[in-house]
C-alpha cells in the first residue's frame, strides 16, 4: 500500500483522518508545484492529475479524499469517524456535504481565482473571487448561527470527518486571508477546538 501525498488541501484531509485513527501509511510526497501528479506515470493512476491517491498492493487506486477515508475506516473502525450509528452516520454525511458546499467550495474559488499557482489550470477571474469572498463571509455567519446550540463539533458530542472537513476549510480561509469575525463566537469556538487538537498539524 502506498500513499500518494502532496501540499493541497485534500491530501491533507487524509493526513488529519489517519493521524486521528493512529495509522500509519507507507507515503510518497509529490512536489505539486513541479508538477509531479501530472506526469505520465501519475497520470496512469490518476488522470485527473490531482492527489490524493491510494494505491493498494494488488494495484487498485482509489482516488478523492473521502473514498480514501472511507477505506480506512473500514479497516480501522475505532474511533468511528463517519458515525456509530445509523443516525450518526447519516448526520455525518450532511455536515461533510454541507461544509463542502456552503462552506470550503466558496473558500477555494477564491484561491483558484487569485493565486498566481492556478493561473494555467483554471480562467481566473478576479471578480468572481471578490464575490466569493463575499459569499463567504455570509455562510460563516450561517455556520456560527448552527453551532448557537453550544455542541462541541458538527454532529453534536463526537468528532468526525466533516469536523477533518471544517479543518481543511479553516486552512484554506488562512491563507487567502479570510478570518472569522469577532462577532462569531460559536465559530471560532469550534475553529479553536478544531485547532487545539494534535491532528491539526498532520
Amino acid at each position: 500500500m502506498k500513499f500518494y501525498d502532496g501540499a493541497a488541501p485534500n491530501p491533507r484531509r487524509v493526513r488529519i483522518f489517519l493521524a486521528e485513527k493512529g495509522v500509519e501509511v507507507p507515503t510518497e510526497r509529490l512536489d505539486i508545484p513541479k508538477n509531479e501528479a501530472r506526469s505520465p506515470a501519475f497520470l496512469k493512476k490518476n488522470s485527473l492529475g490531482a492527489v490524493p491517491v491510494l494505491e493498494l498492493d494488488d494495484g487498485t487506486i482509489i482516488t478523492e479524499s473521502v473514498a480514501i477515508c472511507r477505506y480506512f475506516e473500514e479497516l480501522y473502525p475505532d474511533p468511528p469517524l463517519f458515525g456509530a450509528d445509523a443516525v450518526e452516520r447519516a448526520k455525518v454525511e450532511m455536515w461533510n456535504r454541507r461544509i463542502e458546499i456552503e462552506i470550503m467550495t466558496n473558500i477555494g474559488a477564491v484561491a483558484l481565482h487569485t493565486f498566481d499557482f492556478f493561473k494555467d489550470r483554471v480562467m481566473q477571474v478576479p471578480a468572481y473571487a471578490e464575490a466569493q469572498r463575499e459569499t463567504s463571509m455570509k455562510k460563516l455567519a450561517w455556520l456560527d448561527g448552527e453551532l448557537a446550540d453550544g455542541r462541541p463539533y458538527l454532529t453534536g458530542d463526537r468528532f468526525s470527518v466533516a469536523d477533518i472537513t471544517g479543518m481543511t476549510a479553516s486552512m484554506i480561509a488562512g491563507f487567502v486571508g479570510i478570518e472569522i469575525p469577532e462577532e462569531l463566537s460559536n465559530l471560532r469556538r469550534w475553529d479553536d477546538r478544531l485547532r487545539s487538537r494534535p491532528s491539526w498539524d498532520a
